[in-house]
């Protein structure tokens, strides 16, 4: 699979050498307080495990990103939901990005070019995004990017044990132009 590139970043498949930083990343409680908390290890690997296999199964899944130094700094990309997810089958676009690197308009700038992918190379024709009602961050991105709200499509979720209210988001492709 060939990487995304950006103006300042590459968007690449998952290698082995990533699990220790991405277990970092999940481990930060500043960059996963909004679900739930830091991951232990063995819930790191596990899914690091499954964006590998993701991959391989669907040939999409979330991207490691790297920097123009090369350095991990997040993921972001486009993942089939699970069957048992409150809004049924979809594909549902996220990122998460090291502390460091936040404010920096990486996870935008990521984001678009996974979106790009999604609609091109992939032939989806919608993607979902979706945050809680006070990471305001995240739905800065959205905005950034210019998806449409979709209140008629919240849900509520459980993560870590304690429910949590999705708040969604919509970009479609339609005869072959991006609807927003």
């Amino acid at each position: 699979m060939q990487p995304l590139r950006t103006a300042r970043l590459s968007l690449r498949p998952w290698r082995e050498e990533d699990r220790s930083a991405f277990a970092a990343l999940n481990a930060d409680p500043d960059v996963t307080w909004d679900l739930g908390g830091p991951l232990s290890r063995a819930d790191s690997d596990a899914k690091f495990d499954r964006y590998v296999a993701t991959f391989e199964r669907h040939g999409f899944s979330r991207w490691a990103i790297e920097d123009s130094q090369q350095a991990f700094v997040g993921y972001a990309g486009v993942m089939p939901s699970s069957g048992e997810h409150p809004l049924g089958p979809h594909a549902e676009m996220g990122w998460r990005l090291v502390r460091p690197a936040w404010g920096k308009g990486y996870a935008t700038e990521a984001a678009r070019a996974a979106i790009a992918d999604g609609f091109s190379r992939v032939g989806l024709a919608e993607m979902l995004a979706y945050t809680s009602a006070n990471n305001v961050r995240s739905q800065g991105v959205m905005a950034r990017l210019g998806l449409r709200r979709a209140p008629l499509r919240d849900f509520v979720a459980s993560y870590g044990g304690r429910p949590w209210q999705g708040l969604v988001w919509v970009a479609e492709m339609r005869q072959g132009v991006t609807q927003v």
